[in-house]
């Protein structure tokens, strides 16, 4: 493993994300106190909405950058030249394509909030607004996947995220002097630009003779990318029909004040499990090319690996999530918008159940075994939707929560691991599935555990300090178990570290 840029990418992603993360809460808080709880939850529905329209992406940005690790790794770089020119004019169809669609949606806004005329704002233009910053991302798309492709990912992520906090600032002030929502949409059209203009500075500089050249694509590779192409559109519908339908089912069903309040627990998730998960986006292209250089063994042991440290992060961070989201809620925020303890334990819950899907999610794009489970993703985002409006109508957003955590244990925890160990271990995936849904029960018990040892004090700051040191105390407790229960895993960790620091 490349452990100078593995360090690089992950230090690089961290630090802007924990910087983005703040600078959202904050955004977050004046957009609420301004502009009221109602714009709050339509800005997080038409972000789902735009999402869903994103479907179109087709999953080609993984399916080719995961067709460049093998000619970047052998210096075949017509090849290289030929992938990134094909994925330039898939990325500006996709972009066309998203753009028209959201024209055509736009009449038929108002269905999607059922409680519109408590806005204050105008529908139509706002979603718009959003529509042409998410586009014209796609303008520089395939130059960001030709960056990652070569294992800096820290040059993109210092792009992106450096975008995102310029991008937040000017929020901030935009809501400060103006009040408006429409200004506060128009800044991030501003930043997307100004990345676009830096990431073509830079493709130029690093790869200028890659995107200049018009070599064609062989025949054996437009059959390896097809497959790919049409695996990882399947994989984007399951995951738009899983991740992006749970707000517009709440929106339509419960409202955007109830959204709002959701959004709010689901932002601060977010910006936190973001950041935990760049420790795994950043090393794909690395563990991509550690793939097509080591035997399937040491593959399938560093997965174990990654599986286990899945575990630790996702169990520290999450018990912690659950321990103080309340009491943040209401000091950032509003003590009205805290909601009930049962929501706040499924959101965690679910949370932790998607965060453990990452390390198996990693190697398989890493290895391109994304075809095998193609039809995976479709079954997923039926049961999902339909599990969803069957238990939203019976216990609200609870109940939303609770299919998309069904369908993540019953479908996506059982395939997709089968898939990988078959194709790329060659072996069976059964001491996975074992580890893996004892890691889950565990952290379900913990969870519980300590939903029982939380305190309540009339200050909010005292109460966020406890139950933050309690959290501490039973995330050491389940880790020290866990860990003690995977010896052999642990042992391999140091062993393959200590190999591959050797090597350097």
């Amino acid at each position: 493993m490349d452990v100078r840029k593995s360090k690089l990418n992950v230090s690089v992603s961290v630090a802007f994300k924990v910087a983005t993360m703040f600078l959202a809460i904050v955004v977050k808080r004046l957009l609420i106190h301004i502009c009221g709880n109602e714009v709050n939850g339509l800005n997080a529905l038409f972000i789902s909405i735009i999402g869903f329209l994103s479907v179109a992406e087709l999953g080609v940005g993984s399916a080719i950058t995961f067709c460049m690790y093998k000619p970047i790794v052998e210096g075949d770089t017509d090849k290289v030249g030929a992938l990134y020119q094909l994925f330039r004019k898939f990325y500006l169809i996709v972009g066309a394509v998203i753009f028209i669609s959201g024209l055509l949606l736009l009449p038929f806004i108002k269905v999607f909030t059922k409680d519109y005329d408590v806005l204050e704002v105008n529908v139509y233009v706002t979603f718009f607004l959003i529509l042409v910053s998410v586009v014209s991302t796609y303008l520089f798309s395939a130059k960001t996947s030709l960056i990652n492709a070569y294992k800096n990912n820290y040059i993109t992520t210092a792009i992106s995220q450096g975008g995102v906090v310029l991008q937040n600032i000017l929020q901030i002030v935009a809501l400060l002097v103006t009040g408006s929502f429409v200004w506060y949409l128009v800044c991030r059209i501003v930043t997307v630009s100004l990345q676009y203009v830096v990431t073509e500075i830079i493709v130029r500089v690093k790869h200028g003779e890659i995107i200049v050249n018009k070599s064609k694509i062989d025949a054996e590779t437009k059959v390896t990318l097809k497959k790919s192409v049409t695996a990882m559109f399947m994989h984007k519908v399951g995951y738009i029909l899983v991740n992006t339908v749970d707000s517009v089912v709440i929106s339509a069903f419960v409202g955007v004040v109830a959204l709002g309040e959701y959004s709010n627990y689901t932002t601060i998730l977010s910006s936190m499990v973001g950041i935990i998960t760049l420790v795994f986006t950043s090393l794909t292209s690395v563990i991509g090319h550690l793939c097509v250089e080591e035997d399937s063994e040491t593959a399938k042991k560093y997965c174990e690996c990654f599986h286990l440290l899945n575990f630790i992060i996702g169990t520290v961070f999450f018990l912690g999530y659950y321990a103080v989201i309340d009491n943040v809620i209401s000091l950032l925020f509003s003590p009205d918008l805290v909601v009930s303890k049962s929501v706040s334990f499924v959101i965690t819950l679910n949370g932790f159940v998607q965060f453990m899907r990452r390390s198996t999610l990693t190697f398989r794009d890493a290895t391109g075994t994304f075809y095998s489970d193609r039809w995976k993703p479709l079954i997923e985002g039926v049961v999902n939707i339909v599990l969803s409006i069957l238990l939203v109508k019976l216990v609200g957003v609870t109940g939303v929560i609770i299919a998309t955590i069904v369908t993540n244990l019953l479908i996506c925890h059982v395939i997709e691991p089968y898939v990988l160990y078959k194709n790329a271990f060659s072996i069976s995936p059964r001491r996975y599935y074992f580890t893996n849904y004892i890691m889950i029960s565990v952290f379900t018990v913990a969870l519980a555990a300590l939903n029982l040892c939380l305190r309540n004090f009339s200050n909010e700051f005292t109460e966020l300090i406890v139950n933050g040191c309690i959290s501490v105390a039973v995330s050491l407790a389940t880790c020290l178990f866990v860990v003690g229960f995977n010896s052999e895993t642990t042992k391999n960790i140091r062993l393959l570290f200590k190999k591959k620091q050797n090597k350097q």
